[in-house]
């Protein structure tokens, strides 16, 4: 992995572009499907496997391959995108998402599909098989990087805690979290539902470094890893402060965004809007400098 911020941030910015619009064209396809927690998360997903994580799409189980466990494996279209992207599966697959038959079922299984390391979307379950992941790596004395990812209403789950207690307790500094604070889970607003406090002070409650960025900024993503690859005594959380349904308006400006139905023209209309804020860096708050 190179340190060139400047070559780096580019092809990070330009995947997680692609895997917005695959993420759309896929689920307009199927006609339905997680677009807002997809399109939250492709950020990071364009910083992972735009430069971060070391991974070979020709062998997929490598053992010193860097791990990602998608907790909220409902937003698996988002990943699916991205290893389609990156090579581990044919680009056509992502026509059959949620189709019968398929190899890109609604939420991640690692039997079905190339790239995938954990079958997840039982929320809450996947943070806790990422960290026994990053402890058998640890055990084995292998370099590799564990990453999970955990949607912001997931963390409601006492599960997700009780693995954080047992990450810190084992010292796992090459285990990193990513927490999808979008604002939003299934039954409304996070704050309405059940606030979850100060999350970053939680977090250190529990032992972790932690951070909080903007979640749509692939240089200050790309900054908190090297960040918490220098912590080397505690495990590390990313905070990413988003939206759901970032980086196309349809999406964005649904109450509820957790789950919508998606026609062509709709895409079409999406991947345009997509593309002209690639062009002009342009997020909620403006543009990035």
């Amino acid at each position: 992995m190179t340190t060139d911020l400047t070559v780096d941030i580019e092809k990070m910015r330009r995947l997680s572009a692609d895997i917005r619009i695959e993420t759309i064209r896929m689920l307009a396809e199927a006609g339905f499907g997680h677009i807002g927690g997809s399109a939250s998360i492709a950020d990071v997903l364009g910083v992972l496997y735009g430069g971060v994580m070391q991974v070979d799409p020709a062998n997929p189980g490598w053992e010193e391959r860097d791990w990602l466990v998608l907790s909220k494996g409902h937003c698996g279209p988002a990943l699916y995108a991205a290893l389609a992207l990156r090579g581990f599966f044919p680009m056509e697959w992502l026509k059959t998402v949620n189709k019968g038959g398929t190899r890109l079922p609604s939420h991640a299984d690692r039997r079905r599909t190339p790239g995938v390391d954990m079958t997840t979307g039982s929320l809450g379950q996947g943070i806790s098989a990422a960290i026994g992941i990053a402890l058998g790596n640890k055990l084995k004395a292998l370099p590799n990087y564990t990453y999970c990812i955990v949607g912001d209403g997931e963390i409601n789950e006492g599960q997700v805690w009780e693995a954080a207690q047992t990450a810190n307790s084992f010292c796992l500094d090459h285990f990193i979290l990513f927490v999808d604070w979008n604002k939003k889970q299934l039954d409304g607003e996070l704050d309405f539902v059940n606030p979850p406090l100060e999350m970053s002070g939680k977090f250190e409650a529990f032992g972790f470094q932690a951070q909080t960025v903007k979640g749509y900024d692939a240089g200050a993503i790309y900054a908190a890893i090297l960040s918490a690859k220098a912590c080397t005594d505690k495990p590390s959380v990313i905070i990413l402060d988003t939206i759901k349904g970032l980086g196309v308006s349809f999406a964005e400006r649904e109450a509820f965004n957790h789950y919508l139905n998606i026609d062509q023209e709709m895409a079409r209309e999406g991947i345009e809007e997509i593309e002209r804020r690639y062009a002009a860096n342009t997020y909620p708050g403006g543009t990035l400098v």
